[in-house]
């Protein structure tokens, strides 16, 4: 096929020319053919984003995680009752003081017979703990509430009650084991 239409263009002797080109046609195609060759043609660079994405992803992953574990500026989860007010810092450190001594004492019991007592008193204590770091967290979350406050307080006094009526019914059970012990003698 290519010699074919080689061998047409050699033999039209003139048969395609039908019209006769403008004056200076070919001096104007010269002269725009020169201009485009002084125009410098800029070819599109593809710029493949993905790779800088990815590396500044990872950075912030990594900042993310970072700071994540390596921040010491945690928020509390919970508030104690002394950061309320002054007075509620002396109250706190007096209940915590009194429940320390009686729980001392309850625990300076080395009878067998009162074990299970002071095991169950123990126990007791422990649930009444629980509920006072419930109310610490509530306390955080109601900015200082004053039924908060109070409850915090309620929960204090309940766990001096307890610990001073079983260490009241451990004394009355040891006074009548030995006064049971000196009538029998």
């Amino acid at each position: 096929m290519k010699n074919s239409i080689e061998n047409i263009l050699k033999n039209d002797n003139g048969q395609f020319d039908v019209e006769k080109t403008p004056q200076g046609h070919q001096n104007r195609f010269f002269e725009k053919l020169k201009a485009q060759e002084e125009v410098i043609t800029i070819k599109n660079k593809k710029v493949t984003w993905w790779k800088p994405l990815t590396i500044a992803a990872s950075f912030a992953v990594l900042f993310t995680v970072g700071s994540l574990f390596f921040n010491d500026n945690t928020v509390p989860q919970e508030a104690e009752l002394a950061s309320v007010s002054v007075e509620m810092q002396q109250t706190q450190s007096f209940f915590t003081t009194a429940i320390n001594e009686e729980l001392k004492t309850l625990k300076s019991y080395n009878d067998p017979e009162l074990k299970e007592i002071i095991n169950e008193t123990l126990t007791e204590i422990e649930a009444l703990e629980a509920q006072y770091k419930i109310l610490k967290v509530d306390l955080l979350q109601s900015g200082n509430d004053k039924r908060v406050v109070t409850a915090m307080i309620a929960n204090f006094q309940n766990r001096i009650e307890l610990l001073q009526e079983v260490i009241n019914t451990i004394e009355d059970i040891k006074n009548q084991k030995n006064n049971t012990d000196e009538i029998t003698l």
